[in-house]
């Protein structure tokens, strides 16, 4: 087995991949716990926490944490999705254990006081207006909100200036105790590491995390009141469009079909949006297909940047490149093409600790196999003209939703897209 995995007694995962060639190690630390889990009145709390985390402990200020992880030459992060938080640090071996019982303190030990609420607060809530302000991920919020509007799977992972204004130190408090607990923590470690010394450190400053319950599986009903169109006006060149529709979730037996079909229509220079939009028309610099597995659903969406005046063009000649996927499929020539691009990429990512403890923490986290490179690859290879095609049938054949970004309002926007597209 590529790997190797051990519970501690509280009910911690530890997994860890040798990479006994490199001095490095990357370690994170997950909880599975995202905007998917909150309530309304909770909205972005999940993000907020992360913030939270790096605000001080009782034996160490702020300053401290960054101090100590700076004169170890290592690296630092967080990040939250709709799923998962993770707190990371990347950093020479031989610093193993002093980052591993900084994290734990930064995760187990945090006040979360008052008077940093209230700083952090201002922080998140620039953050949420810089995402406003960068139309290329906002657009995936409205597109979101679209697809799943009566469902935390759509709502941003910031969450509102509104919910973020209400949050106090009690809330942090009683979120830390439902979600923050052993049952609910993953480790996970790709480098030059020793799984034993790493149980036995987990064991040391782990241990004493709550155990809690196990998470049930979370549940998806299908939309009965889903959207079509929005678009909103932001001071912007270009019209940012998401063109979205449900995907796979994770885990689902055609997964590395979807991701070869992804490859094939947007995933590369020679991919048919690329080639037909950008190469022969010059109707944008970058277009892309991408799909967003989630526990029990998914989405599939292509992005565009171009514009105004070319955004009929560009749903046209990309919607007609759906159909065309949905009712044609691909041939043997590119698929293969398609998949050596996908298994080069992934080997030449492999390389990285930092990627490879992200395949098994997030893997983990989520319920999905542990699979070796080599297993990967097989399963890319396994992928026939048949599956791909099977796919494209289901996916394509939906009604897309369309969210639009630009410097017009909404009713402009209808406008231009009415001969296109029924909005």
């Amino acid at each position: 087995m590529f790997y190797q995995k051990s519970v501690l007694s509280n009910g911690v995962t530890v997994l860890s991949e040798n990479m006994p060639d490199v001095r490095s190690m990357t370690m994170g630390i997950w909880f599975r716990v995202g905007s998917r889990d909150e309530t309304p009145d909770e909205a972005g709390m999940s993000h907020f926490m992360e913030h939270m985390r790096f605000k001080g402990t009782p034996t160490r200020t702020p300053i401290d944490i960054s101090v100590e992880f700076d004169s170890m030459g290592a690296e630092l992060n967080a990040f939250t999705s709709k799923e998962y938080t993770c707190f990371y640090a990347r950093f020479v071996d031989t610093y193993l254990e002093q980052s591993l019982e900084i994290l734990a303190d930064m995760l187990i030990n945090s006040t979360f006081p008052d008077k940093e609420v209230e700083s952090e607060r201002k922080v998140v809530i620039e953050e949420i207006a810089r995402s406003e302000d960068t139309p290329d991920d906002y657009v995936y919020d409205i597109l979101g909100d679209e697809l799943f509007p009566t469902q935390t799977i759509g709502r941003p992972v910031l969450g509102t200036r509104e919910s973020v204004g209400g949050f106090t130190h009690d809330d942090l408090m009683a979120y830390h105790d439902k979600h923050y607990h052993a049952a609910n923590c993953t480790v996970a470690v790709a480098g030059n590491v020793d799984h034993a010394k790493l149980v036995e450190l987990c064991e040391k400053y782990l241990g004493g995390m709550q155990s809690g319950k196990p998470r049930t599986v979370r549940g998806y009903e299908p939309e009965a009141s889903r959207t079509y169109f929005k678009a909103e006006k932001k001071d912007t060149e270009q019209a940012n469009l998401l063109i979205g529709m449900e995907g796979l979730p994770a885990g689902h037996d055609d997964r590395y079909a979807a991701i070869l079909l992804d490859t094939a229509l947007g995933g590369g220079m020679s991919s048919r949006l690329f080639q037909e939009v950008r190469e022969k028309r010059g109707l944008v610099y970058s277009i892309y297909a991408s799909s967003s597995p989630y526990e029990g659903v998914g989405s599939f969406s292509i992005y565009a940047g171009t514009r105004l005046e070319n955004l009929p063009e560009v749903v046209q000649v990309t919607l007609a490149e759906l159909e065309k996927m949905a009712s044609e499929g691909i041939g043997q020539e590119e698929l293969d093409r398609v998949r050596a691009l996908a298994v080069g990429q992934t080997i030449l990512s492999m390389e990285a600790t930092r990627v490879r403890m992200l395949r098994i923490g997030r893997n983990a986290t989520v319920g999905i196999p542990l699979l070796s490179l080599d297993q990967t690859i097989e399963n890319y290879k396994r992928v026939t003209v048949e599956d791909i095609n099977r796919v494209a049938s289901q996916i394509f054949v939906q009604r897309p939703s369309i969210a639009v970004v630009s410097s017009a309002e909404e009713a402009e926007v209808r406008e231009l897209l009415k001969d296109v597209i029924e909005l």
